[in-house]
Order: structure tokens, then sequence, then C-alpha cells
């Protein structure tokens, strides 16, 4: 779970694979160039490149569309405060309060026993939720699009806010919506909704 997201996340394995296509097309385009005589593929390579080609589409589509599904999802059928900025009331008015750490290019969530969740704020169905925000380098943006909430972080500056978790269990979007820097669209995590039954030392979602 300390790790839900993880540099291996979906965004991050298409821009290898983008990579290296880059680096074989130049391989390729080398070879072509130094060889006597032109090299013709059979029919075999040539739809098997095709379909690779389409997997690649099918499988950026779906992140696509993973990510549009969360902006549209509601947290709660019924009207009710689920988020906004921090009223004063306390701590001890919340079931949760959350560190997190804004930088480039992640977040870090640290609980009230002083553990870190690298891009996973873990968290229990319907609890009310404390986030202390900071950013230790650049502007950052926070926003969770379930629990519509946005914030805006400057560097040295803290914002508090609170949100109440949905009530089913599940992933739920985190992401930076302010430009900071080349992998700023790699700058996502997890609102994981347990059920329950796991603590924070369960298994990755």
């Amino acid at each position: 779970m300390e790790n839900a997201l993880g540099i291996w996340g979906p965004q991050a394995i298409m821009m290898v694979i983008t990579a290296s296509f880059t680096v074989l097309g130049m391989v390729m385009l080398l070879a072509a160039m130094m060889m006597k005589r032109r090299w013709k593929p059979s029919y075999m390579v040539e739809f098997a490149f095709i379909g690779i080609m389409l997997g690649l589409v099918w499988y950026a589509d779906g992140l696509s569309t993973t990510t549009y599904r969360a902006y549209q999802k509601d947290l709660n059928a019924e009207e009710k405060m689920v988020s906004g900025n921090y009223d004063g009331l306390g701590e001890e008015a919340f079931d949760r309060v959350i560190t997190v750490i804004a930088f480039q290019w992640g977040f870090a969530f640290i609980n009230e026993e002083e553990e870190i969740s690298r891009n996973a704020l873990v968290v229990k169905p319907g609890e009310t939720v404390l986030l202390k925000i900071l950013s230790n380098d650049v502007i950052h943006g926070f926003n969770i699009p379930v629990a519509q909430i946005t914030a805006e972080i400057d560097p040295d500056d803290k914002r508090e806010l609170w949100i109440r978790a949905p009530d089913e269990p599940g992933k739920y979007l985190i992401q930076c919506v302010n430009y900071c820097g080349v992998g700023h669209s790699q700058m996502k995590a997890w609102l994981v909704v347990t059920d329950g039954e796991e603590d924070n030392d369960g298994e990755s979602a």
C-alpha cells in the first residue's frame, strides 16, 4: 500500500514504450543507411507492427477513460459537504490528520504515527480527513476530483483542507493541476479507501 502508484505507473510505462520505439527507430534508420542492399520485411512483420501499434492505442485509450471516469464519479448520492478549507475546529474534530508533501513529481503522505506512504493516501470509508499540504520546491496543485477539492500550494507555504472519504472502497485519483515541470503529467497519486479490514501496512492496491 505504501507505493500504490509507484514509479511504474501506467503513464511511466507509456513513456518507456515511447522512448524505446524512438531509439529502435533511430537504430533501424542507421542500419538502413549502412546496408548495401534494401531489406524488405515480410507481411507478417508488417502485420505484427500494426498489431503492436493498435495495442498501444487501445492501452492509452484505456488510461484516458479511467482518468475521465474519476472526474465524473460523484462522492455520494445525497447532497452534503464533502470537502472544504479547514475551519479551525481543531484536529480532534477529524478522524485522521495527514501531512501531504508535494514535490517534483509526486506526493508523500505522513500519518499521525509519522509513517510515510508514497503516492497513496490510505483512509477508511466515510472518514473525515484533515490534510496539511506543503510544497518543498515549486508551485503545485492538489486536486481530488471525487472529493470536489482543488488547491494551489506555494513553496514554503501550507494549506489545510478537509475531505470526507468515499463510502465505497477503491482507488480514487489525486493529481497536480498546476504545471510544475517536465514530469507534471506523471504527478498523480491515489486516495485509497480500504474496506476497514486492512491497515496502512496492507498489500499494494
